[in-house]
């Protein structure tokens, strides 16, 4: 089953690789989405794809790349919209 969520994640975020770690979780999940960085120095995230591969990529956001430190992930549950082709990083 095709789901899609929104994570907003908190804490050391930027600056530490986060982004690149994501889009290269989601990339081997097969997710489609994006992140970005947000100016209040949290990481937006989208990701949708199979239900079981996005629990799995959920749990990698909250461990992050190494130099991350999260303190929180808040977690929205979306309608997947078909419309994203491919998981990008977003300026």
């Amino acid at each position: 089953m095709i789901i899609a969520r929104r994570f907003l994640v908190h804490g050391q975020v930027q600056g530490v690789g986060f982004r690149f770690f994501a889009e290269d979780v989601a990339r081997r999940d097969g997710l489609v989405g994006f992140v970005r960085n947000l100016t209040d120095g949290s990481v937006e995230v989208v990701a949708e794809g199979e239900d079981e591969a996005v629990s799995r990529f959920e749990r990698s956001l909250y461990s992050g790349p190494l130099l991350a430190r999260v303190e929180n992930v808040e977690v929205k549950e979306r309608l997947p919209d078909g419309s994203m082709t491919s998981f990008r990083i977003r300026a």
